[in-house]
């Protein structure tokens, strides 16, 4: 194997250890809840905690991987991963998971670091294509970690799940090491660890917030205050970093017209795809005799029905970096979010057969998301200077994992404990409605010049 596909295949195994790890302990949370004989309100904080993690951690560490050189940052990341895989095996209590699930939650900065090794490392020709790959990674692992959740813990146990979070970046860290130069560090560049601060500050209250409107109710002054000090912490960030000469965040560059308008998609299509992460499963388990609609499926099955994603992500990632590479990124953008509304209308249509779940999903998750992933990170990677794609794509992850957890909780507070079918068809046709905002909002996205 070339050095050039070892660097490829290291980086797509790191990044597959975060997206396989994101979703997997999703359909694991009964099994973990009755084991430790915690209540639902608490062991749902194994997915609050994560998304919190990688939100504040991934702007933050995909500058120091701008500053200290991304392979360092990027082996750093994968060794702190590895460590809450170990600590989640090891765990005897709601506690350590959680803290398990914020280590791993730390991982989300392989995707910025990765693009930013690529664009470092590879002949230009390549970049658009091992970009597809590693962003085709991110569907393809959610969909692989949701299949193997019920054979482990059906087989061994939950703590399995963990293991397989060691194991992977483990391998991806040997790859890296043997493949990958060490990236240069640039010369007196200080960090903003002022700035570093006051973002984990200002996100941490808004995605509380949000991770408790259900719990507490959406207009509770519990929400209320944690929405508006979020903002305002926010604002004194923004007015701070505009101040600095090396800012941990360069809002300016933030605000070119090349950049801000794929962020803006980006949080809608992460508020489709945690969505569907969470809507797919919760129907396909209702048990008809019961509820007079779903599929009755246990949590091996659950699987099942995603399983024709995983090969239609990778080959979805690696389709759109190869048009990018010959028309540009933004026709395989939009033909990706075209593809996700197509198939949230089947899905939201026809409930009443397997296949159209099947189709819905392949057609939303396997094949759209991946193309819409892999060509915002293109588009990014293309934009950005050299010397900022690990802060810009790091910008471009934490507003996907924002929209992701606003749409987590809409989603959640539509179906929670409902047994109505319509409370469904709403939720996939309020995603088929986000997917076509996005459409439109990326005819402002800039069409970067087809090499």
């Amino acid at each position: 194997m070339s050095r050039n596909r070892r660097v490829v295949a290291s980086l797509v195994l790191a990044a597959l250890a975060y997206s396989t790890m994101q979703m997997m302990v999703v359909p694991a949370l009964p099994a973990i809840q009755r084991d430790l004989g915690a209540d639902a309100g608490a062991t749902a904080w194994l997915v609050s905690a994560f998304l919190l993690s990688t939100t504040i951690g991934t702007p933050v560490l995909g500058r120091l991987g701008d500053v200290y050189g991304k392979e360092r940052v990027l082996v750093l990341v994968l060794v702190v991963f590895a460590c809450g895989g170990v600590v989640g095996a090891l765990a005897d209590s709601l506690a350590t998971v959680i803290a398990a699930r914020v280590l791993q939650g730390l991982g989300g900065a392989v995707f910025p670091l990765a693009y930013g090794v690529a664009r470092d490392t590879l002949p230009a020709g390549r970049v658009a294509l091992a970009v597809g790959l590693i962003s085709g990674s991110f569907g393809v692992g959610g969909s692989l970690g949701l299949v193997l959740c019920g054979p482990l813990v059906e087989l061994l146990s939950w703590h399995a799940i963990f293991l397989t979070g060691t194991v992977l970046p483990l391998i991806a860290i040997v790859g890296i090491r043997r493949s990958v130069a060490a990236s240069a560090r640039r010369s007196r560049v200080s960090l903003d660890w002022v700035g570093a601060v006051g973002l984990a500050a200002a996100l941490l209250p808004l995605l509380v917030g949000v991770a408790q409107a259900r719990a507490w109710g959406v207009l509770s002054a519990g929400v209320l205050g944690l929405v508006a000090g979020g903002l305002a912490l926010l604002c004194a960030w923004a007015r701070w970093e505009l101040t600095r000469t090396a800012p941990l965040i360069d809002l300016r560059l933030m605000a070119r017209r090349s950049i801000w308008p794929v962020n803006a998609v980006a949080v809608l299509v992460g508020f489709c795809m945690y969505a569907t992460g969470y809507l797919v499963p919760q129907f396909v388990q209702r048990d008809p005799a019961v509820d007079g609609f779903g599929f009755g499926a246990g949590v091996t099955e659950t699987g099942l029905f995603l399983l024709p994603e995983l090969g239609a992500g990778l080959l979805s990632g690696a389709a759109a970096g190869a048009l990018g590479s010959r028309t540009g990124s933004k026709l395989p953008l939009r033909l990706g979010i075209a593809t996700m509304a197509g198939g949230y209308a089947v899905l939201a249509v026809a409930h009443t057969v397997a296949w159209p779940v099947y189709l819905g999903t392949l057609l939303a998750h396997g094949i759209g998301l991946n193309l819409a992933y892999t060509a915002m990170s293109n588009l990014i990677v293309a934009a950005a200077p050299a010397e900022q794609v690990g802060e810009s794509s790091g910008m471009n992850t934490m507003l996907r994992t924002v929209g992701g957890a606003l749409g987590a909780q809409l989603a959640g507070a539509l179906v929670s404990g409902s047994a109505d079918e319509r409370a469904f068809t709403t939720g996939f046709l309020l995603l088929g409605g986000v997917a076509l905002t996005a459409l439109i909002l990326s005819r402002t996205v800039l069409a970067e010049r087809a090499p």
